[in-house]
């Protein structure tokens, strides 16, 4: 299982299936607590408790438990952190606990913990699904990944997206997860409000991307593509997805804890920033995934990929994927923000301003250009 809810790091040789490692020093887990929580909520599980550590991302922390035999997943928000509703435990869980039995992808959510005396903020467990996360722009040791193997990833990719807009939200008991009306100015304003809040140096390509977002709106007809409104995940690319050993198909997409319900395209917007090509890549580091090897769809081609899958009119792209990059750099800026004040100490958060002026430039760019498919 990976986090990966802001721009992080990878290793370009990174092993084929996901796999933890020893957890980072100062994010500890009360090892006591835990299990004597543990063995009241699933008595099965009673007896030595064994904890590691999955190493991406750069929001909520994630461990692998075995205990009796099996294998949990716990996941909790990161230590430090003030900003309470970019870290819905209880939300995550209560988005999974319902989903699951209509979207196969999403994972099984088994228990949760509002108390604070067991691990010190809330935290919930799910199952483990073993796969294959592409997080890095090459393949891992030991995986090909030819063009058209490669493409057909990046459709599955979509296809993933596309059929989990495809729910209904209230056959899930999801309804009241979200306010579809109004809910694209809200989220212009509100990411707008958290740059101001975060800023910690000036980068003004940030700034006249927001301010252009909020002349732009699309008219309240074009919204939701004229399907209506939908479940979004909201941080949906490669190293949010488990592909099977085989990578044969997606058996399971990760991190829900922005899922809410609204205009689909600002979904698909969000992938769109994080769907770098080459040359973005290698000027601005972040990570990608495969995005830019030889047959994957390029931006252009997933918006027609999609709008084929959804039935769903993608008219003004533009709009969603400037969107798209200034949510990132948001989140990229309130982690740095986090790293300045001394809230955590994790090296990886040092670098992260660069990234957010690579994304206002990435912005401006697509504005002056007019398209969202920017490489010479």
């Amino acid at each position: 299982m990976s986090d990966g809810a802001a721009p992080g790091g990878g290793s370009a040789n990174a092993a084929p299936l996901d796999l933890p490692g020893p957890v980072r020093a100062g994010e500890d887990l009360a090892l006591a607590a835990l299990a004597r929580w543990l063995e009241e909520q699933l008595p099965e599980l009673a007896g030595p408790l064994a904890v590691e550590q999955f190493p991406g991302g750069h929001s909520n922390l994630t461990y692998l438990l075995r205990a009796a035999g099996r294998e949990l997943v716990l996941r909790r928000p990161p230590f430090g952190s003030s900003v309470k509703t970019a870290h819905d435990m209880g939300r995550e869980f209560r988005v999974l606990s319902r989903l699951a039995d209509h979207y196969p992808k999403a994972p099984r959510a088994l228990a949760w913990c509002d108390d604070p005396a067991v691990l010190g903020a809330p935290f919930y467990l799910m199952e483990r699904v073993r796969g294959i996360i592409l997080r890095s722009p090459r393949p891992p040791a030991g995986i090909e990944l030819p063009p058209a193997r490669m493409r057909a990833l990046s459709e599955a990719a979509i296809d993933g997206l596309a059929e989990l807009h495809g729910v209904d939200f209230a056959a899930a008991g999801l309804a009241e997860l979200g306010r579809p009306e109004g809910y694209v100015e809200r989220q212009v304003g509100g990411w707008t409000g958290r740059w101001q809040r975060a800023r910690t140096d000036p980068v003004p390509e940030i700034d006249d991307a927001a301010a252009w977002l909020a002349a732009h709106l699309p008219r309240a007809a074009a919204q939701g593509g004229g399907g209506g409104p939908a479940i979004l995940h909201n941080d949906y690319k490669y190293d949010n997805l488990v592909f099977a050993p085989d990578l044969s198909r997606i058996v399971a997409v990760l991190d829900w804890e922005m899922a809410t319900v609204g205009d689909p395209l600002m979904d698909l917007g969000t992938t769109l920033a994080y769907w770098l090509d080459r040359e973005e890549v290698e000027s601005c580091g972040l990570p990608a995934g495969p995005t830019a090897l030889p047959g994957n769809l390029s931006r252009t081609e997933v918006v027609e990929h999609y709008a084929r899958r959804s039935g769903r009119e993608v008219g003004e792209v533009l709009f969603y994927f400037v969107f798209g990059l200034l949510k990132i750099a948001v989140i990229a800026q309130q982690i740095y923000f986090r790293y300045r004040q001394g809230l955590t100490h994790d090296e990886r958060f040092a670098r992260l301003l660069e990234p957010v002026r690579a994304l206002g430039r990435t912005a401006c760019q697509a504005i002056a250009l007019r398209r969202i498919d920017l490489a010479s």
